[in-house]
């Protein structure tokens, strides 16, 4: 989902930012159950060293939830199935609402 196609939206259900490294964030939006990965005007994922960036570019827009969402990469090392469990969504609140 292009970034400007979230202007058109009256709600944003869950906005979750991923850790996908050590200060490494990237964006999806949550709208109607369906989740989607936020693009840039060239189609590149958004993503940013700071969360409290990515957090701020949501300011003026209505935000039912925000998370910091961490799917662990080491389930294999613990003997679980790749991608299954060991998911930790953590409230961000919004301050700015």
């Amino acid at each position: 989902m292009k970034w400007s196609e979230l202007d058109e939206l009256d709600v944003i259900d869950v906005v979750r930012v991923h850790s996908l490294a050590a200060n490494l964030y990237q964006l999806s939006v949550i709208i109607n159950g369906q989740e989607h990965f936020v693009e840039d005007r060239l189609g590149r994922p958004i993503t940013s060293h700071n969360k409290l960036e990515l957090q701020n570019l949501f300011k003026h827009k209505n935000v039912e939830k925000m998370v910091l969402y961490h799917r662990s990469a080491y389930d294999e090392m613990v003997g679980q199935p790749v991608g299954e469990g060991n998911i930790l969504e953590v409230p961000l609140g919004i301050p700015f609402n």
